[in-house]
């Protein structure tokens, strides 16, 4: 069409190549801005290799943002599982570390906090389940019964191997998740003032600009 233009051959030189590959790579570490970097990571990509292109369409404009945005939550954790692997997905993965934590030997204060996050490892298969309207505590304690990838599927209210089921968690998040929630936890253990929200009577939230400080 007139709005596309296609190239055949006319690669230019390999070390040219090179040199410029690693000029756009320089440019993505120095740049502040998101849009550039986006743009520097597709010219990135037709230099070192293939690029796709996925046209997003939908009747109306909320609908093709809401697609658009799964679209790229999919890219985002695609290149994340390519960088560092997968992990059984529905919380599974931070349920078989439990034990890891549990066999800890510290001290004190130290076998308490290890103890909190052994709790906290189970919060996300619990919170699946409970969204399905179970009981996420007993859901959680069947996975832990259960060995190797086995998990639950909300969809299907089954147990299954959630890596032939195709339930995955890109390694990197689910690390990255975990750090990031100690990282909170730590600052707010040295925080002397909280903000909240408060909860109407109906169980609604108010704004923030109307919680209470503590």
């Amino acid at each position: 069409g007139k709005d596309d233009c296609t190239i055949i051959e006319g690669a230019g030189r390999s070390e040219d190549i090179k040199v410029r590959v690693q000029q756009i790579r320089d440019h993505i570490e120095k740049t502040d801005s998101d849009y550039d970097r986006e743009k520097f990571q597709e010219r990135l990509a037709k230099l070192t290799g293939g690029v796709a292109v996925i046209s997003v369409g939908a009747s109306t404009e909320a609908e093709m943002k809401q697609t658009k945005a799964r679209m790229e939550d999919a890219l985002h954790a695609t290149r994340a599982a390519v960088e560092e692997g997968i992990l059984p997905g529905g919380g599974v993965a931070l349920l078989r570390a439990i034990s890891a934590v549990e066999k800890l030997e510290l001290p004190g204060d130290e076998a308490i906090g290890a103890r909190i996050i052994a709790k906290a490892l189970e919060a996300p298969a619990r919170t699946i389940a409970e969204n399905c309207g179970k009981d996420g505590a007993v859901i959680a304690d069947e996975i832990r019964q259960l060995s190797g990838s086995m998990g639950y599927d909300a969809a299907s209210d089954e147990y299954v191997d959630m890596l032939k089921a195709g339930i995955l968690d890109p390694a990197k998040v689910v690390r990255n998740a975990l750090s990031n929630a100690a990282s909170i936890a730590g600052l707010m253990l040295t925080t002397s003032v909280l903000v909240t929200k408060t909860e109407d009577a109906d169980g609604g939230k108010k704004p923030a600009s109307e919680g209470v400080i503590r």
